[in-house]
């Protein structure tokens, strides 16, 4: 981090590398509070008497929260200034971790993970915007990098540090590990993050659009309960918040036509960059997730690994994305993000090939291996996408878009939760994974990667129909 050149939007004083730190650690924190919360859930559903899907809330209403509202916050950022918003929201997050630890019933640690999430969301949203404020322009991709890093580690982090806080101290100390964290980034952004973030425009002062936003959460919430509820079965209730999901796209595409202030304008969605970027970040994250939906059940069931066994062979692609993160920003700086975008996917389509042959061939071996290929090529186009994406966006735009790009991004894990799972369900012939003859669970893990290769290669060919990104040089 320190051999990145400071720039002159950094007031006296603030380091480009205490900036970086500051924003690495909101990221790290986002990514962490989702994964510790996991590993909490068999002993929340003891200690509060309460059924798994019931408990489940405690991680879905943080995830919700920050589902509904990243792309308000990052917009909200634009208007009042990125720096105040960032500390607000990190206040937030360590006040609600707090409430959170002290839950006295399990109805209050989910509303307290709700606000968790909200604060989450600001910080999400506007560490990728402060990345055009923190660095020169030639470095951005290091620092995107940087960024994927430290959410790789967060993610990795969780369940082993979880683990050993609430077998040793208890549960409530997962929630007062990121209060204490919360408050020490809330600190390091105000100290050294730039102030000056908001463009002032005093004949045309842009107000928040409240209906945009309504509109926008409510739909969002639709969707990603219609992919998540019924446990992987899509009933009737699936289908009627999808339809609520469709109408309620429709009638915020109307409501940002008809206002003076939109909360995303129109035209941001035909960019020829950023438009393309969305498709391929989404499509990306609904590939990386079957790694989360089929894995355990392959290496489990078909390979008949203990529990701790899966858990570590599940750690290599955490573990190898946090090491080749801030490599693969280099190499997006040296070579070009337009060029890094297309080598990842390729990448990321050799590493599903191979997901879906060499486990079958080779056991424990062969899958490490293909993690190995698939992680890198993934941290490659996050890199390279992320970079091709922020680099020209507007100083008034850069929340905003920095949300839909994390947007897209939830988006497709959400609907890679449900997707990959039938198609996983599909191809073992049975509803009921966990009961299935190991021949049939290698046959959907097979299946299941074959077409996961296909949907990086439509990737790909957004990616080569997509106009020059002049923004990405």
């Amino acid at each position: 981090m320190a051999d990145v050149t400071a720039l002159q939007s950094l007031p006296a004083g603030r380091s480009t590398a205490g900036a970086l730190a500051s924003l690495s650690l909101a990221m790290l924190l986002s990514s962490l509070s989702t994964s510790i919360a996991n590993v909490a859930l068999p002993t929340l559903s003891t200690v509060f008497n309460a059924s798994f899907p019931a408990v489940q809330w405690v991680v879905l209403a943080y995830l919700l929260a920050i589902t509904a509202l990243i792309v308000s916050v990052g917009r909200l950022g634009d208007l009042v200034g990125r720096r105040p918003l960032l500390v607000a929201g990190l206040a937030l997050f360590s006040a609600a971790s707090l409430a959170a630890a002290l839950a006295p019933s399990l109805a209050l640690l989910i509303a307290a993970r709700a606000a968790q999430g909200l604060g989450a969301a600001v910080m999400m949203a506007l560490t990728i915007a402060f990345v055009g404020e923190t660095v020169a322009k030639e470095r951005t991709g290091s620092a995107m990098g940087l960024l994927g890093t430290m959410s790789a580690i967060g993610t990795a982090l969780g369940p082993s540090l979880g683990g050993v806080l609430i077998a040793s101290v208890g549960w409530r100390s997962i929630f007062l590990v990121n209060a204490g964290l919360g408050v020490a980034a809330m600190f390091a952004a105000w100290r050294f993050l730039p102030a000056a973030s908001v463009v002032r425009q005093p004949s045309k002062p842009a107000r928040f659009d409240v209906i945009g936003t309504l509109l926008l959460a409510a739909t969002l919430v639709a969707y990603a309960l219609a992919m998540t509820m019924g446990r992987g079965h899509f009933g009737a209730l699936n289908l009627a918040l999808l339809a609520l999901a469709v109408l309620g796209a429709g009638l915020f595409v109307f409501a940002e036509a008809k206002v003076a202030s939109p909360l995303v304008k129109l035209a941001l969605l035909g960019d020829p960059v950023l438009s393309p970027s969305l498709a391929m970040n989404a499509l990306v994250s609904t590939v990386m997730m079957a790694t989360l939906v089929v894995g355990p059940f392959f290496l489990s069931r078909a390979l008949g690994l203990s529990e701790a066994m899966t858990g570590a062979a599940l750690s290599i692609g955490p573990v190898v994305s946090a090491l080749c993160g801030v490599v693969a920003g280099r190499i997006v700086d040296r070579l070009g993000a337009s060029a890094m975008v297309l080598a990842g996917l390729a990448l990321m389509v050799a590493g599903c090939a191979a997901l879906a042959v060499l486990p079958l061939l080779f056991g424990v071996a062969g899958y490490a291996a293909a993690v190995v290929l698939l992680t890198p090529g993934y941290q490659l186009f996050q890199a390279a996408n992320n970079t091709a994406v922020m680099a020209d966006v507007g100083q008034g735009e850069r929340g905003v878009v920095s949300g839909m790009l994390s947007l897209s991004r939830n988006l497709g894990l959400i609907t890679g939760t449900a997707v990959m799972g039938a198609l996983f369900a599909f191809a073992a012939g049975t509803s009921e994974i966990a009961n299935a003859a190991p021949a049939a669970i290698a046959h959907g893990m097979r299946f299941t990667f074959g077409m996961a290769a296909a949907l990086v290669l439509v990737a790909i060919l957004v990616a080569v129909l997509s106009p020059p990104a002049k923004r990405a040089a």
